[in-house]
């Protein structure tokens, strides 16, 4: 299973990886495609991103998780790992003030 996160993308790339894969939401792809395949839509995605754009890539593997996840460009989240486990962190927004307490 491969599930794919775009941000800010072009529309002509999304149209591009439903050819491989359903979209049940804007910009999430979701579907089951051999490794090479799902290499090759990173890789695809990677070389069309704009400035602003990012992908996040998730797909079954036989880890701890029983999954991996990779990144590319400008995403809301970031992958961080953490002995041996992956895991998600959402970095502050640009407007947040980190010193000032509420």
């Amino acid at each position: 299973m491969i599930v794919m996160i775009l941000e800010t993308v072009p529309v002509s790339l999304r149209g591009e990886l439903t050819r491989w894969l359903i979209e049940p939401h804007a910009g999430i792809f979701v579907g089951h495609v051999s490794g090479m395949v799902r290499d090759r839509l990173w890789d695809k995605c990677c070389k069309r991103l704009n400035r602003r754009g990012g992908v996040i890539q998730i797909w079954s593997t036989n880890t701890e998780q029983k999954f991996k996840m990779r990144a590319h460009g400008i995403t809301k989240r970031e992958i961080v790992e953490m002995e041996g486990i992956q895991l998600i962190r959402i970095p502050p927004s640009e407007n947040e003030n980190p010193s000032k307490k509420t």
